[in-house]
């Protein structure tokens, strides 16, 4: 009985003053995404005492500790969203965009066990009111690696009592937005969160399993406390696309939380076939060596359509890799002379081809809005707007040829009928073998608006 009267009374104290009508759901989720830590930096000037840095966390600590020894990047502001989020949500409605994707930070809003920070709270209040403001559905990231100092303190998420924990950080925060038609993303990536926990020595190796439980503890406790708010709640925990080994990686999360997925959320980023094996580079953190496969986002769709058949399917982050060591003013270039505007519209071809072959892919999300903190590095380039975040104090937006080719995108549902990809599909991808080589994602099949 206590601890339910705690919880109905924090509940109280949360939640915000008034609420509005629920938006009306669009008929595609155009989106662009990004996660608190990453973008967001430290306090305001004159905000708090140590307003030279960031809450108190797993990460924040790590990239303090590291900073300078020649592989971590000072943390700082990163492209600080924090007060530039306005502008952000601005440059994202201006493409044509209808949804947004943010993360709330455990670690600002509850510094301490049942401690709650007003003055955070409502700064991601007036983030999620300037984004419906804007026309647009938030898209709400509850976990994305990044989990309180005290939690650390008391074993991570390897514990059921930090478990429980975040079921009462994720009760309050899915209780405060219950009714905005929010989309709700329980636990960003958890395969990847056991590699980030292993990279900052928050775990060994023989505890990846026990972390992978903890973190599906941890989905199921979101999906229930999103549902308690709101019956009519989407809820999802994306997973990386892993080529070739897709099968073991639905096995290790997705397979076990099928039964509290209101979607499929998929990241797609890399590829993999017979005549090409770049991705190798991305194990070393050389994103932008990556040879782009676009068409691999089509076999990505059409397995999870194939595994889950039941479920609307969201691409929840998309992007191409630059790198920040050859950006000028804002043309991002690469090596192989990709363009981000290119590959977007190959993309998205491939995805209505998908739409077009039957899959129910009902959105997409493109990583980055602007250039962050890639967990360590600023090189790796993601945004559709460029920010130099080690050398220009303005942290200056500059838009790079994604921003012009998505607004074109969103205002006509895709890329036309009759549009050829830029980039030769692969031979044999190991998205899917054998039936890439015998069924190959064809593009010269038709294609449909995405609305």
């Amino acid at each position: 009985m206590p601890l339910l009267l705690a919880t109905l009374l924090a509940l109280a104290v949360l939640s915000p003053a008034s609420a509005a009508a629920e938006p009306e759901q669009p008929g595609f989720y155009w989106g662009a995404a990004q996660s608190g830590f990453q973008a967001e930096g430290g306090y305001p000037p004159g905000s708090r005492p140590d307003a030279a840095t960031p809450p108190d966390s797993n990460w924040s600590r790590y990239a303090t500790a590291n900073a300078g020894n020649g592989k971590v990047d000072p943390y700082e502001r990163a492209n600080d969203f924090r007060n530039r989020y306005h502008e952000d949500i601005a440059n994202a409605r201006a493409m044509g965009l209808n949804t947004f994707r943010f993360g709330v930070e455990w670690a600002r809003v509850q510094p301490a066990p049942g401690v709650w920070d007003q003055a955070e709270l409502a700064y991601y209040d007036d983030v999620v009111a300037t984004i419906r403001a804007s026309g647009m559905t938030p898209m709400i990231t509850l976990i994305h690696y990044v989990y309180p100092g005290w939690v650390a303190d008391a074993g991570g998420m390897l514990t059921d009592a930090n478990i429980a924990a975040f079921g009462e950080y994720a009760r309050a925060i899915t209780a405060r937005y219950a009714g905005l038609g929010v989309l709700w993303v329980a636990v960003n990536e958890p395969l990847v969160f056991v590699k980030h926990e292993l990279t900052i020595g928050a775990i060994n190796p023989l505890e990846a399993g026990a972390l992978l439980d903890g973190l599906e503890r941890a989905h199921r406790a979101a999906y229930g406390a999103a549902h308690d708010a709101d019956p009519a709640a989407m809820v999802t925990s994306n997973e990386a696309f892993l080529p070739a080994v897709t099968p073991v990686t639905d096995a290790l999360f997705s397979d076990r939380v099928a039964d509290t997925l209101d979607y499929v959320g998929i990241d797609y980023y890399y590829g993999v076939a017979l005549d090409n094996l770049t991705t190798i580079n991305a194990a070393w953190d050389d994103f932008w060596a990556v040879r782009p496969q676009p068409e691999d986002i089509y076999h990505a769709l059409r397995h999870y359509s194939d595994r889950f058949p039941d479920k609307p399917l969201y691409i929840v982050e998309n992007g191409l890799p630059t790198d920040g060591d050859r950006v000028e003013a804002g043309a991002q270039p690469r090596a192989d002379g990709v363009t981000r505007a290119d590959n977007l519209r190959d993309t998205i071809f491939w995805v209505q081809r998908a739409k077009a072959d039957g899959m129910n892919v009902i959105g997409y999300n493109y990583w980055s809005i602007a250039d962050n903190y890639e967990w360590g590095s600023y090189r790796p380039r993601f945004g559709l707007y460029t920010v130099d975040a080690l050398t220009d104090p303005a942290l200056t937006r500059v838009p790079t040829d994604g921003v012009a080719a998505y607004r074109e995108i969103t205002a006509h549902g895709g890329v036309p009928d009759g549009y050829r990809p830029v980039s030769a599909p692969v031979t044999c991808s190991l998205a899917s073998i054998p039936r890439s080589c015998v069924e190959p994602a064809d593009a010269s099949g038709p294609v449909v608006p995405l609305n």
